[in-house]
């Protein structure tokens, strides 16, 4: 039995790594886990998987929650999102919030010797270089959850890592790939959120549409796999049944392919070593897909793939930056008070201004994650 405990139980990944952990209850329990303000889920989940520990952002939702579930330890805010993520109990961190938010509870988990499930890119981002430190430190696994990056470190399973040529990170070119960048001047926030492909929260649909959410799982790749940015590609593929390959010295791919379901890399990471069936997902059939597309990445079409690879290799706090200015470009966006392309101009003017601070503590990344919020900010408020 695997003890977990569950950051961002409401959203979208929460929500399915729920689904797996009611799937196989002889193999998975629930023992904390946390959520913002969604009440209605959260309330549906406590009442259904009885967790220990549950941390609240909504101070609202908080006192009417300790009122409701007596016998259920509650915690609140920042402070409670970390005692969820330590709970004793636990064995495993899946941590599935949205944001920077995740780093610290993420940090203080691995001192605790949890293993992480990481489906929290933006904690590599902003701070990848103290995230590997430390779980080197304490010996700390970090089992990737994305699903390309659970497809490669699949394809990896067995390999000699000094023997790993390249990395290929699919991406399905997300809402408006059929587009061209002048037809996206006035797209609305429906028609983002409309993905071809995946269910996701809103947050990652727009990154999706924007390409910001491939540029973060490059520089997420980076850190995972120890691998520099010129040996990792991005390349389109509107179908989403490649999910990632790894290339070797002798020029053999490793692919990984299975029909578009975020459930199957959440249960690996949570499983692994072991599989477990997932009968109640779509078997792969490919005569039905009849044919695969491929097409390079545009980095001319996509500004913020080029943003994330000239952040990434830059390193310091710039990721940091790259990671704040787009999310608060992207709430913006979400809220109506800027146009999509806008999303692109606030991270060039936040990555633009900025004076990087090489191999940067935890405090340093924190105030500049908080002045480039300010900053992106100070366009629309």
């Amino acid at each position: 039995m695997k003890r977990i405990s569950l950051l961002g139980a409401t959203g979208s990944i929460g929500q399915q790594t729920l689904d797996v952990i009611k799937a196989h209850p002889e193999q998975f329990q629930l023992v904390s886990m946390s959520f913002g303000s969604n009440l209605t889920l959260g309330r549906k989940a406590i009442i259904e998987f009885s967790p220990r520990l549950v941390a609240v952002n909504d101070f609202d939702a908080y006192t009417q929650l300790k009122s409701e579930f007596p016998d259920v330890s509650f915690a609140f805010g920042e402070e409670g999102l970390i005692e969820a993520a330590v709970l004793p109990e636990a064995d495993i961190l899946v941590n599935a919030v949205m944001g920077s938010v995740g780093l610290l509870p993420t940090l203080k988990a691995i001192e605790c010797q949890k293993t992480i499930a990481i489906a929290n890119k933006e904690t590599l981002v902003t701070a990848g270089h103290l995230v590997t430190a430390h779980a080197k430190t304490y010996n700390v696994e970090l089992l990737p959850v994305d699903s390309e990056h659970s497809a490669i470190f699949q394809c990896l399973q067995g390999e000699n890592p000094k023997s790993l040529e390249r990395l290929i990170v699919t991406a399905s070119g997300g809402s408006f790939r059929d587009r061209k960048r002048e037809d996206l001047e006035n797209v609305t926030v429906e028609e983002a959120l409309n993905h071809p492909n995946w269910s996701m929260g809103a947050k990652i649909t727009i990154d999706s549409a924007t390409m910001m959410n491939k540029g973060l799982e490059v520089i997420e790749a980076h850190w995972l796999f120890d691998l520099p940015y010129e040996k990792i590609d991005v390349l389109l593929h509107k179908e989403s049944i490649i999910h990632s390959m790894a290339e070797f010295h002798d020029r053999s791919v490793i692919a990984q392919l299975g029909t578009p379901d975020m459930r199957v890399p959440i249960q690996y990471a949570l499983s692994y070593p072991e599989r477990l069936p997932m009968p109640d997902t779509k078997q792969l059939n490919l005569w039905e897909a009849g044919k695969l597309h491929f097409e390079k990445a545009d980095f001319e079409r996509y500004r913020c793939l080029q943003f994330a690879y000239d952040s990434g290799k830059i390193g310091g706090t710039m990721p940091t930056v790259l990671n704040a200015a787009n999310e608060e470009a992207v709430a913006a966006f979400l809220k109506g008070k800027i146009k999509f392309l806008q999303i692109e101009d606030l991270i060039e003017r936040a990555l633009s201004k900025h004076c990087v601070i090489t191999d940067p503590n935890l405090h340093i990344i924190q105030e500049v994650d908080k002045e480039t919020r300010e900053f992106v900010q100070s366009f629309y408020s």
